[in-house]
């Protein structure tokens, strides 16, 4: 969904939360998310990782960005684009790449 039209008071599915479309939504049920409380307390990164295992390919990095959005929205910050967190992951990734 478009982070302008997101409602916090009405999360029921993935498809409710900031930049999650159906593509977004597959690749959740993929590694078990279901319902939008499971991504609580999770690491976007961690979620990236367990996708590209669970699917044996190396998804676009970018998909680091969607994960970022949505677990912070979970964690109380404002529903962003999902752009707006490139620059966390490239340095994030800069200082500590992830195991391929």
């Amino acid at each position: 969904m478009h982070p302008d039209k997101v409602d916090r008071n009405r999360l029921l599915r993935l498809t409710d939360l900031p930049n999650v479309g159906p593509a977004c939504e597959k690749d959740l049920r993929l590694i078990g998310i279901r319902v939008p409380a499971q991504l609580r307390g999770r690491d976007a990164y961690d979620l990236y990782a367990q996708l590209c295992l669970r699917t044996g390919v190396v998804h676009d990095p970018c998909v680091i960005d969607v994960f970022l959005s949505i677990v912070r929205f979970l964690a109380g910050e404002p529903a962003q684009p999902w752009w707006a967190f490139s620059a966390e992951r490239r340095a994030q990734l800069a200082r500590e790449p992830m195991q391929r």
